[in-house]
């Protein structure tokens, strides 16, 4: 069909669109419904290109029919095929329980809009991990960073507004870094086609504006995926922002800058030039190890459980880098299953703090006494999710570990495999404190509580089911990583 041919355009053009049709609906069922079947069209598109890049190798689309490097590309290859899925699949999975978490977590006057400045943040995501044009990345990472704000800024909680405040300034400081970054790039190259850049940038790798672009870059990217120690917006933000955002965000937002650093490391300037000539090793190492041992630790002294959730967030934020930090075969998959992976996880995790705080209206430890019996079917899956948070065996956590450790093992780094074996035993301590309460503690209240409605608690045992199923069966996961690994080897 000739509609297939223009997916890579539709899919980001379908939910741009829609935002605007969600904003001038009235009622808020309306926008409700109309947002989740955009949603679910744009994971139909994903799982499409998907099958498409397997098949048929990298999708190539021309905007407008101008060809490169004159005109704008979508390039859809392993990885950012991969990330579609991932945004996409989680916006799609996610939406259906928004009407009923954002009843008392969002504003009056902002429930209208919400659905319409959600479709923007989904936007912007998709059309970063698509692009390929550095400009428009930057375009679309803008996109995504104001809705992003907004959508924080909408929540009830008083500390919504300083916590979006903060993520704002800091966000916009990370774009700017990356944008500052694009412009040397552009100033030495003349081009904005990140394969047209990467060609020129093999005969000028002693230029200084490129080494100080790559610099720029690497610190943008730093703060939009809250590497340490430049975390210091994600706490706040994913606390305070309703339960909803934060399960979006917790599964998708960080893992976007991830995916920055990973294409212009690997696609633009080239592992030789990032690794061999620059040295950033020497940063992503020392600053993943740091936040996966000091996120976990802050993590386990946490009696809210969203912000406990937001501080383990940090520490898998550290594995990532971790893994790319290695620059081999085993550290960038790790690297790349982990952010598919641990947006599983913490997806359901925050599901599951949705639906607490919708029967008790707070998640807090104490709030979380005797739920093991009070809503066990939620629980449950709180369990799995967070035994994958660990890395047990059989769950998409271990895989993760897995393939990290493998890396530092081929890097002769054995201090690196041990204190990753560390970090997980951490991840124990603050996991089993919520399931203790749970399960060995009696609720201060006799009040009968409900179990999470269909609408969250099937989302959630989805993401948890999912979570069993990708670390029993590895093919999908890893068999796509791996390609994506040969892939940015190799280049456009």
């Amino acid at each position: 069909m000739r509609l297939l041919e223009h997916l890579p355009a539709l899919i980001v053009a379908v939910p741009l669109v829609a935002a605007p049709i969600c904003a001038l609906l009235l009622r808020t069922r309306f926008p409700y419904w109309f947002a989740i079947a955009v949603a679910w069209a744009t994971f139909a598109m994903a799982l499409l290109l998907m099958e498409q890049v397997l098949s048929q190798g990298v999708v190539v689309y021309a905007l407008g029919g101008w060809a490169p490097p004159w005109g704008i590309v979508y390039v859809v290859d392993p990885l950012s095929a991969m990330m579609l899925v991932l945004v996409s699949g989680m916006a799609a999975i996610i939406m259906p329980g928004t009407l009923l978490g954002i009843g008392s977590e969002v504003v009056r006057r902002a429930k209208r809009f919400f659905f319409a400045v959600t479709l923007l943040v989904l936007t912007g995501m998709l059309g970063i991990v698509m692009t390929g044009d550095a400009f428009n990345l930057y375009v679309f990472l803008e996109i995504a960073s104001l809705a992003s704000y907004a959508l924080v800024a909408m929540g009830s909680d008083r500390r919504s507004l300083p916590a979006a405040l903060n993520y704002l300034i800091q966000g916009t400081i990370g774009a700017t870094f990356i944008l500052i970054g694009v412009g040397l790039i552009y100033m030495v190259t003349g081009t904005l086609n990140m394969a047209d850049m990467a060609g020129r940038i093999q005969t000028l790798e002693g230029s200084r504006p490129l080494q100080a672009a790559l610099a720029f870059i690497l610190v943008g990217a730093a703060i939009k995926f809250a590497l340490f120690p430049a975390h210091i917006w994600l706490p706040n933000a994913y606390t305070h922002a309703p339960s909803m955002v934060s399960a979006f965000f917790g599964a998708t937002a960080t893992k976007l800058g991830a995916y920055i650093l990973i294409r212009f490391i690997y696609t633009v300037f080239g592992d030789e030039f990032a690794f061999g000539h620059m040295g950033i090793a020497w940063v992503l190492i020392p600053a993943g190890v740091a936040g996966a041992i000091l996120g976990s630790l802050v993590a386990i002294w946490q009696n809210d459980l969203k912000r406990m959730l937001a501080y383990s967030s940090i520490a898998q934020v550290g594995y990532i880098a971790l893994g790319i930090g290695l620059d081999n075969r085993d550290g960038l998959i790790a690297a790349i299953v982990h952010i598919f992976n641990h947006g599983l996880m913490k997806g359901a995790l925050f599901l599951v703090m949705a639906s607490v705080i919708l029967r008790l209206g707070g998640a807090n430890m104490t709030q979380f006494r005797g739920l093991g019996r009070r809503m066990p079917l939620t629980m449950a899956c709180f369990v799995v999710a967070g035994l994958s948070l660990i890395g047990v065996p059989l769950t998409v956590g271990f895989i993760s570990k897995w393939y990290l450790v493998l890396g530092a093992i081929e890097a002769g780094l054995w201090p690196i495999a041990i204190l990753v074996v560390a970090s997980s035993l951490l991840a124990v301590i603050y996991m089993w404190r919520v399931i203790e309460v749970a399960y060995f503690e009696t609720a201060t209240d006799n009040r009968p509580i409900k179990e999470a409605p269909l609408q969250l608690l099937l989302p959630t045992a989805a993401l948890a089911l999912l979570c069993v199923l990708l670390g029993i069966s590895t093919e999908f996961t890893v068999e796509i990583a791996s390609r994506a690994v040969v892939f940015l080897d190799v280049g456009l």
